[in-house]
């Protein structure tokens, strides 16, 4: 039984998408009379349009992630990821707000649903929601007529043909949302999101705001996340890669992943307001660093050279610090004296590619002094843990990340070590359909750095393809909380 459907509402749009299709087209019928032949089935529709946004011209392609219909608004989660399949066809797509009337709209009503933010207007898709369920409805909407160039036009056959040839373009890949369709269970991996460390430093920059006022200057990404560095910058953050980009006498904000002491020299120099929002179990390794080189030791720091972690960590004794990034270095690394020998961690590394070059060190150093602590954070090894379990039950594992998050993409290669096909993505825009096809339990996780919020997003997407069992898997609660520092309390 087919699983999914694909609606248009005129015959001459069915015949623009159908050579494109294995699964049939169905013509639903023009304006607010127009009816699905099935419900309760994830449902796509495509057809013609009128632009309203001057940024939309004849031919361009607009997914709807809202419909709009006088004051009713409907929010689709199904936009992002068509629209990024759309466009990685090579097709122009546009997002956002397609209103819906019983008429066609011109002149000064044209202008009044612009006004409000809309992107284009038809006289179907609003009505279709209605009788549908819009957590499984897609919108494409290929635009014919615009303000500047109106329906009834010289020019409007030839915009009418390429809107058309826009649709057929499109046909594959909504046979392949169609082939994506089915219903699914998503396995939530427990914990995941941000961790303690992550919530304390956006909370530092948030505090500076409010304190100081904007703007206020943050060396680096505050954490590893572009939504998070997005959302803060809109609300005055400004985000420096170092700090003679600040002016003399303004407040800057060190960035959870820790710098060098050649850093907060140069803050003192130029005579800065310094926050520190360093994570307090990062400013731990920088403590076991200079422990240790400070009794005459040289110290293995085993982590990724160009982490900026690691690049702080270092800085605290470059002259006694050696970075080890694989088994291979740490099978080749030379020292001058091998009897006074210490390693520390990178925080956010994998916790068995950590222990597999730890062990290589230990045995061609036996003198190797451990730090008294672990230095991979809590929030790294129970995330870990619960992609390992999760990957062992799921066809798929999606982890929501930044890709420059070590923490994210080691949840990533733990899911593909344990036999299971695994992608790292930003948001709910980089699902591929690919990886949906024939898939049908999904885990799903977070690196520390990324908002929960999109997770629920993702998992909203997901619904748009199919009925959809939500369940956890985990059970760790992570209570550990950090104090702030004193200049934002």
């Amino acid at each position: 039984m087919t699983q999914a459907q694909l609606l248009t509402p005129l015959r001459i749009e069915r015949a623009a998408v159908a050579r494109g299709m294995r699964d049939p087209v169905h013509v639903s019928g023009r304006g607010p009379d127009g009816a699905p032949p099935r419900t309760g089935l994830p449902t796509v529709v495509a057809g013609v349009a009128g632009g309203l946004d001057p940024a939309v011209h004849p031919g361009d392609l607009v997914v709807a992630d809202r419909i709009r219909c006088h004051d009713t608004e409907i929010r689709l989660p199904s936009a992002g990821p068509l629209a990024a399949a759309l466009r990685a066809a090579g097709l122009t797509v546009h997002v956002g707000t397609v209103e819906s009337a019983d008429h066609v709209v011109t002149g000064a009503e044209r202008d009044a649903l612009a006004a409000r933010g809309g992107l284009a207007v038809d006289t179907e898709s609003a009505y279709l929601a209605t009788k549908l369920d819009p957590q499984q409805l897609a919108i494409v909407r290929a635009v014919v007529d615009t303000a500047d160039d109106p329906l009834l036009h010289p020019g409007t056959l030839r915009r009418g043909v390429a809107a058309l040839r826009s649709l057929r373009r499109a046909a594959p890949v909504l046979q392949q949302w169609l082939d994506a369709c089915g219903p699914r269970t998503v396995v939530r991996a427990e914990p995941q999101s941000f961790c303690a460390g992550v919530e304390r430093a956006i909370e530092i920059v948030e505090r500076a705001l409010e304190r100081h006022g904007a703007p206020v200057y943050v060396r680096r990404q505050i954490v590893h996340n572009t939504h998070v560095v997005a959302d803060l910058e809109r609300r005055g953050a400004v985000f420096v890669q170092e700090l003679d980009e600040v002016p003399e006498g303004a407040t800057a904000v060190l960035a959870a992943h820790g710098v060098a002491p050649s850093v907060r020299r140069q803050a003192i120099e130029r005579r800065l307001h310094v926050i520190d929002a360093t994570c307090p179990l990062v400013a731990k390794v920088h403590q076991e660093v200079r422990r240790f080189s400070g009794s005459g030791r040289t110290v293995f720091l085993i982590g990724h050279a160009d982490h900026e972690e690691v690049v702080g960590t270092r800085g605290e004794a470059p002259d006694h610090v050696e970075v080890v990034g694989s088994v291979a270095d740490a099978r080749s690394v030379q020292v001058a004296h091998p009897e006074r020998v210490s390693y520390v961690m990178q925080t956010t590394l994998s916790v068995e590619e950590a222990d597999e070059i730890a062990t290589v060190l230990r045995g061609r150093f036996p003198a190797l002094q451990a730090p008294r602590r672990d230095d991979i954070c809590y929030a790294t090894s129970n995330r870990q843990h619960a992609v390992r379990q999760v990957a062992a039950d799921t066809d798929l594992v999606l982890v929501v990340g930044s890709a420059n998050s070590s923490n994210s993409m080691r949840l990533v290669e733990v899911a593909r070590a344990a036999g299971t096909d695994a992608h790292l993505i930003e948001d709910a825009s980089d699902l591929r359909l690919e990886w949906l096809t024939g898939v049908h339990r999904i885990g799903v996780s977070a690196g520390a750095s990324a908002p929960p919020t999109l997770v629920d997003e993702l998992i909203a997407a997901l619904s748009a393809f199919g009925d959809i069992e939500v369940t956890r898997h985990g059970g760790v609660t992570e209570t550990v909380q950090f104090t702030l520092p004193r200049e934002v309390v």
